[in-house]
């Protein structure tokens, strides 16, 4: 693409005037959600400046969640906000197929540990009483979403493990273990800041918030079944609080 004529003097920013062309060009639909920019070396022949200057116009567009940044990969333009509605059937790969991408979940650890305090609580077991573990990472289209610790009492769920590795689904790994519906008894959300692991996992800066959620869920019955905490990437998920729920 050929150089842009861009004002130059007294009052007249070159980063800012080239943040704004990037920017309509972003709306126009000429960069789509999920593209990658052209690299730096590239938009600074195309606007005659240096890198540096790119440098800024990126920084600010990124600062702006229109663009994020991947190390070693590029710049891209940030993909549209997925609504993740929280009601009494929160499911992950349907909440993601109702928003049109397309839902993925990857097992990064399954492990049976003791139930800390809190885990204990929620779950209404003793304190230190194993509990299977599974930590999952939901993606949409292929992007990190959100990262699940999900804990269930180990007496009840001792095939949990060998059911979610053979179905890769949750709620198909609970139905083969006797629990063919549950629903959501409470949701408590919070905004924090990402741990180190917590961005590069979800593939975000660090200085930028994740949603977290706390949720326990129950069998048909009202007993609690799972203690789930969810940390959700900032600037792609909307949590939609369902009517009723």
């Amino acid at each position: 693409m050929a150089g842009l004529n861009l004002e130059r003097g007294a009052g007249f920013t070159l980063w800012r005037q080239i943040e704004a062309v990037l920017e309509d060009e972003i709306a126009q639909g000429a960069h789509p959600p999920g593209a990658r920019l052209p690299t730096e070396v590239a938009l600074a022949t195309r606007f005659s400046v240096n890198r540096h200057t790119i440098r800024r116009a990126m920084a600010g567009l990124a600062e702006r969640g229109l663009l994020r940044v991947e190390q070693g990969r590029g710049t891209f333009v940030q993909e549209h906000m997925v609504d993740y509605p929280l009601g009494r059937r929160t499911r992950f790969s349907e909440n993601v197929a109702r928003a049109e991408r397309a839902p993925g979940d990857r097992l990064l650890r399954a492990l049976t540990l003791p139930a800390s305090p809190e885990v204990a609580e929620a779950l209404a077991i003793a304190a230190n009483a194993p509990v299977v573990m599974l930590e999952t990472l939901g993606e949409a289209d292929g992007r990190p979403l959100g990262l699940g610790a999900h804990h269930f009492p180990a007496a009840r769920f001792l095939g949990l493990i060998r059911a979610y590795e053979a179905s890769r689904s949750i709620s198909r790994a609970l139905a083969a273990c006797g629990v063919p519906d549950y629903t959501r008894k409470l949701t408590r959300i919070t905004v924090r800041m990402p741990s180190a692991d917590e961005a590069r996992i979800l593939q975000q800066p660090a200085n930028r918030p994740v949603l977290v959620t706390e949720a326990v869920n129950v069998d048909a019955a009202g007993a609690p079944i799972e203690y789930g905490v969810a940390r959700f990437a900032g600037d792609r998920v909307q949590l939609v609080v369902e009517e009723g729920s």
